[in-house]
């Protein structure tokens, strides 16, 4: 398998890291708009099999290009999902294999994935597959929710994803471990619920606040409502009542938040700052430190997983919460990169492995809930990266 990553951020590099240590492809080239990114990271991997380019993930053209002059089979977009569009129309015009991480984004009166969504048809008569949503949320956690509903579950009533974590930056007064841009419009878009009497519906920001025991000495967090893929995606393959997503952000996060949106600093339309055009969000990205440079200032550990509810196989009502951890002072010894961008770069290269091997298969644009779980788990592992399972509810009361 020749492989295409577009952007190479914090993720991206990460991906190189991971993939590095597997046998399943050729050649994995890492663009990037930024050339020295995509060098340094075949410098720093010192991989013969990584390759370096220069790409505007905009410019479609250019991407198609790319695509020819690598023979790619697949492209992993690790781009910012702004640039999901003309990189997922470049794949679908060279013909290979599409990946990415978070879905196109919402608007008003447009869902959450919906534009990657209206192009199944296209791609399934094509005979193409673009697998959307395979980070770690969405991603692994829809892979747990496809393994309870094969395996531990008669009877679905809610699959809930949440997220938590108990790291700390040290030296900064606020240093998110993620992209600001993303978690931004993840956070402050109305959250958006499934249910299978209601269909989509949208609330508050923040709203339905739970506490949440997070295993491994993570601890209670308190998790509220966000907008997330899973809750579009699960839904499509999963027979069940009610899809949510809840994250922990903490109060001051929250506060943060809520201040930019005030402010109007989470706005995507430019402004005229001293003759220069530029976007407030991009402003405060900008300002703020790069999630990929903190691992070695952060310590604690971040926790994925998917909470499922229901009528078990093994009789009565009951609860199982699946998850994943990464320790940050492991990822950083092991794979030289934080916790919360490794733990989201592991499962495309699981993916693109199972892929490659022939594991898993399709055609259309498919969420990674459509795939039997058990391969990409016993993979995972395979990593030295296994999941875990609670039995019972974690939420407190």
């Amino acid at each position: 398998m020749k492989v295409l990553v577009v952007g190479t951020g914090a993720v991206g590099a990460a991906v190189a890291a991971v993939a590095k240590r597997r046998s399943f492809f050729e050649r994995m080239t890492f663009a990037d708009l930024d050339p020295a990114r995509p060098a340094a990271v075949v410098e720093r991997d010192g991989d013969d099999r990584f390759a370096a380019a220069q790409v505007d993930a905009g410019d479609r053209d250019a991407l198609v290009a790319l695509l020819r002059e690598t023979e790619a089979d697949a492209v992993l977009n690790a781009a910012d999902p702004r640039f999901n569009p003309p990189i997922l129309e470049a794949a679908f015009e060279y013909g290979c294999t599409y990946l990415d991480m978070a879905m196109t984004l919402s608007g008003p009166g447009v869902l959450l994935g919906q534009e990657e969504l209206d192009a199944h048809e296209k791609w399934q008569e094509r005979g193409l597959l673009a697998l959307a949503g395979i980070g770690v949320e969405p991603g692994l956690a829809d892979v747990f929710a496809r393994y309870a509903a094969d395996h531990l579950f008669d009877e679905i009533d809610e699959v809930g994803v949440r997220d938590g974590a108990d790291l700390v930056v040290e030296g900064y007064d606020f240093a998110p471990t993620f992209s600001i841009w993303t978690t931004i419009e993840e956070c402050l878009n109305p959250p958006l619920v499934w249910e299978k009497e209601r269909g989509f519906y949208t609330t508050e920001a923040f709203s339905e606040p739970e506490l949440f025991e997070f295993p491994e000495g993570i601890g209670v967090i308190e998790c509220v409502n966000v907008e997330h893929e899973e809750v579009v995606l699960v839904p499509r393959e999963i027979d069940c009542r009610r899809v949510t997503f809840k994250y922990g952000l903490g109060a001051e996060f929250i506060d943060v938040l809520r201040t930019l949106h005030k402010l109007g600093l989470d706005s995507t339309e430019p402004v005229r700052v001293r003759g220069v055009d530029v976007a407030p969000r991009d402003l405060v990205a900008a300002a703020l430190p790069d999630p990929a440079t903190l691992g070695d200032r952060m310590r604690g550990k971040t926790c994925a997983g998917t909470l499922v509810t229901g009528k078990r196989k093994d009789g009565g009502e009951g609860a199982v919460y699946l998850y994943h951890v990464a320790d940050n002072e492991r990822t950083m010894r092991e794979y030289g990169h934080q916790a919360v961008v490794l733990q989201t770069a592991l499962n495309p290269v699981v993916a693109l492995e199972l892929l490659s091997a022939g594991t898993w298969a399709g055609t259309g644009v498919l969420g990674p809930e459509t795939f039997p779980a058990d391969p990409f788990l016993d993979l995972l592992a395979d990593y030295g990266e296994p999941h875990g399972m609670v039995e019972g509810d974690p939420r407190r009361t």
